[in-house]
């Protein structure tokens, strides 16, 4: 089989903003190549023992990350013109907070999927604290007290690898409850949703816009065993939903959590929690005051790179 391999130039502070939109137009796996991460690990004597030339390390780049994808060959025109605009939107409005380098695209025509098997093989279990999520095709033994969540479909829409995502999953680890209702909007992959249920939520309600999203989300549930208490919905953010929730999970973006702030208002019980996360540091005090006065008290922040991810109460 044929595919468009789609490579973007950026920067080391962009490269998962520009990620975040390759991941939106694949099912086979987005890469990462960044000449930091080569230098970091050269340096890292701990874990790294062997010699590079000092001159090799001269000749790098350091400032250019580059970010590759593989679309099947028969929509690459589309999809390509898609992911030309998207990221001409995202420079617009982020380019006055985060340096996105050039976003010179290229693109080939290649052969094979071969690729996909050796990423697969470079993708390992994630420890979270409580949490371990895994690949389905790798067989892992979690830690005493932690639970196992089972990632499988491509890994097309969310791994825990990701700082918007890993952030939300510590952070529910410190709030819920085993009576607790969780509403995960976006849920993506499912493994917000998954890890409420597997750390005792009573039921579990998710919702996404994306109908493979929503397969790959009910198929996780399922070779997760928690089908019977997760409810996983085609649906717009939360609308004509009649769910409370304990807590709400939406690790989406900036201007979409504003767009659902005002359904939030009906969709959390008094004294309830929101986990608000996918928010790049400028657009943090925009989001917080949005909630803030529909009754929403500001809880906590956590900062991993770009992002950062909030916690409100509903007064």
């Amino acid at each position: 089989m044929k595919f468009a391999e789609i490579t973007i130039s950026t920067t080391t502070e962009a490269q998962e903003l520009v990620a975040d939109i390759l991941w939106n137009y694949t099912s086979y796996g987005v890469a990462i190549s960044d000449v930091k991460d080569v230098v970091d690990l050269m340096n890292d004597r701990s874990t790294y023992w062997d010699y590079i030339d000092d001159e090799i390390l001269k000749g790098l780049n350091d400032k250019v990350t580059l970010v590759k994808a593989y679309i099947a060959l028969e929509i690459a025109d589309e999809t390509f013109a898609k992911i030309r605009e998207d990221l001409e939107n995202l420079k617009k409005n982020g380019g006055e907070y985060i340096n996105f380098g050039s976003l010179e695209i290229v693109r080939r025509t290649v052969e094979g999927d071969d690729w996909i098997e050796i990423w697969k093989k470079h993708y390992k279990p994630i420890d979270l604290g409580k949490v371990v999520v895994c690949p389905a095709w790798i067989n892992h033994k979690p830690k005493e007290g932690q639970v196992k969540i089972i990632i499988d479909s491509n890994m097309a829409f969310g791994t825990g690898e990701h700082e918007t995502t890993s952030m939300v999953l510590k952070l529910l680890q410190e709030y819920i409850k085993p009576s607790d209702t969780v509403v995960d909007v976006g849920t993506g992959s499912g493994i917000l949703g998954i890890a409420a249920a597997k750390l005792g939520a009573k039921k579990v309600v998710m919702t996404d816009i994306d109908f493979v999203a929503v397969q790959a989300a009910r198929h996780n549930c399922e070779i997760n065993g928690v089908s019977d208490k997760c409810e996983v919905d085609l649906n717009n953010l939360l609308d004509e939903k009649n769910v409370v929730g304990d807590i709400l999970l939406a690790n989406i973006t900036a201007d979409i959590l504003l767009v659902l702030s005002n359904s939030v208002v009906q969709h959390v019980k008094k004294g309830g929690i929101i986990v608000l996360s996918g928010i790049i540091k400028g657009r943090v005090d925009e989001v917080v005051e949005k909630y803030s006065s529909l009754g929403f008290e500001f809880v906590k922040r956590t900062d991993e790179g770009e992002w950062i991810a909030v916690v409100m109460k509903k007064l």
